[in-house]
């Protein structure tokens, strides 16, 4: 039988993959929307036009921002669920 010391450690480690593996899936998001939105696909993505400006110089400008705020809040209420 496992002594409460293991599954206290069990339990912090669970916890710990699980914050990583957000984080991780949170980083990705923010690649793909600062560096290939604002940055790889921009030239395919002016194109259209959101707002007044094409959409490539949109993302590069404001639409990372928004994102990056988007996941910072993403993170916080999982966090908060996780804990």
């Amino acid at each position: 039988m496992p002594s409460a010391s293991d599954r206290v450690q069990a339990a912090r480690r669970r916890h710990w993959r699980r914050n990583v593996t957000l984080t991780l899936c949170l980083l990705a998001v923010w690649a793909a929307v600062s560096l290939g939105c604002g940055v790889l696909f921009a030239d395919a993505l002016n194109a259209y036009t959101f707002v007044g400006a094409p959409l490539g110089f949109w993302f590069a400008q404001q639409g990372a921002v928004i994102t990056f705020v988007f996941l910072i809040l993403v993170y916080a209420l999982a966090m908060g669920r996780l804990d």
